[in-house]
Formats: structure tokens, sequence, C-alpha cells
């Protein structure tokens, strides 16, 4: 089991996490949380293969991956 931790202060919402993750657990919320900004959600850390992908992808270094 694995989790991920994104940071509210760096991300802006991009979505290029999204589009790398394998099991689709990141996702952007419809209403604007930070400034305008859709920040990044993540879902479910019982499916996460703690694979890292969504924070080399992401341009601002605001994604943790943690492994248990």
């Amino acid at each position: 089991m694995s989790l991920i931790r994104i940071d509210k202060g760096f991300c802006k919402g991009c979505g290029l996490c999204i589009s790398v993750c394998p099991n689709q657990l990141i996702s952007l919320p419809v209403h604007s949380l930070n400034y305008g900004y859709s920040l990044a959600l993540f879902n479910d850390s019982h499916v996460c293969v703690g694979c890292a992908l969504c924070a080399q992808m992401c341009p601002d270094v605001a994604i943790s991956v943690f492994k248990e």
C-alpha cells in the first residue's frame, strides 16, 4: 500500500499527474479550491502501487509518494 501526498501550496491543477496514473487515482474537482485552481486530489490509497509516475510528471514538485 502506498500513499500520495499533494502539497496544496504548490499544486496548480495542471492535470499532468492524472494522465500518467495507471490506476486513475488522481482527479481534479469541478469547483476551484485555491486561488481559482482546481487542485489535484488523491482518491484511494488501497489501490496505489507506488509507481511515483505522478510525482515524476509534476512540474511543480507538488506530489510526494510514500510506500509502506
